[in-house]
């Protein structure tokens, strides 16, 4: 087979639109879009280690994505820290402005979960 852009894309070598996963969260269900690893996840990977960055972060950043493959989170939504080392900051109902914090230990499990089950890693398969 020749390598070319019609001949990937019949072997699947594109990662294509993303792909829709519920994940459970305390009393909530979610439905999350997430963008199979790819050319631009790697690149995503690469500049997170190369400023000693967080990986974990950076992956959920890259995958979690709307539906129309567009990412809803950024680093700093994840670790709860600015690029400048500040905190993240919101406003509570009454106008104060309040460290928003990290995103919770338990959903970003099940969003890397849900990363993992869509890009097939983590599974072994059984020998015969």
């Amino acid at each position: 087979m020749r390598l070319d852009v019609e001949a990937l894309s019949k072997a699947g070598g594109f990662s294509g639109a993303p792909v829709k996963r519920e994940i459970e969260w305390g009393e909530y269900v979610f439905d999350v879009y997430v963008r199979r690893l790819s050319y631009h996840s790697a690149v995503s990977d690469f500049k997170a280690v190369a400023a000693n960055g967080d990986i974990a972060a950076a992956r959920i950043a890259s995958c979690i994505v709307n539906e129309e493959g567009d990412p809803i989170f950024k680093v700093s939504d994840i670790t709860g820290v600015e690029e400048d080392g500040s905190p993240v900051m919101t406003t509570d109902e009454d106008g104060n402005k309040v460290e928003r914090g990290a995103l919770a230990a338990d959903l970003a499990t099940e969003l890397l979960v849900a990363i993992s089950e869509v890009n097939g890693l983590g599974k072994l398969k059984k020998e015969s």
